[in-house]
């Protein structure tokens, strides 16, 4: 895999993650009594909305990425996913991350690595 293809796939997790994050700012808006009125909220929520937009975005940019990856590749890289959504949680959001919860992110990130810096066939 050319170096580039792996900033732009490590540059689509981290969007991904950042979707996350805004959904989670959003998930306030559900905590009503019924279905449609959850629905009601989120479509008003301005966190709900441009992570919305961010992700059918990303489903463009994603697939613009599968013209230049063979997704064999390409699909583990998005697994930065795991790491960058708890992290950005604590740092955002206070949530707790233990120490054995991060010696697990540190080996998705040195899988992701071997994945991402293998010869492509």
């Amino acid at each position: 895999m050319r170096p580039l293809d792996f900033v732009l796939l490590v540059g689509y997790a981290v969007a991904l993650s950042v979707g996350q994050l805004l959904f989670k700012l959003a998930a306030p808006a559900t905590k009503v009594p019924d279905f449609a009125a959850g629905v009601s909220g989120l479509l008003m929520s301005p966190a709900f909305v441009g992570g919305a937009v961010l992700y059918a975005a990303l489903m463009f940019y994603w697939t613009w990425l599968l013209g230049r990856v063979p997704l064999n590749y390409a699909y583990p890289i998005v697994a930065l996913c795991f790491v960058l959504v708890p992290l950005m949680s604590w740092l955002v959001f206070g949530e707790r991350v233990g120490t054995i919860y991060f010696v697990g992110l540190v080996f998705i990130v040195v899988g992701v690595a071997i994945i991402g810096f293998a010869s492509s066939p």
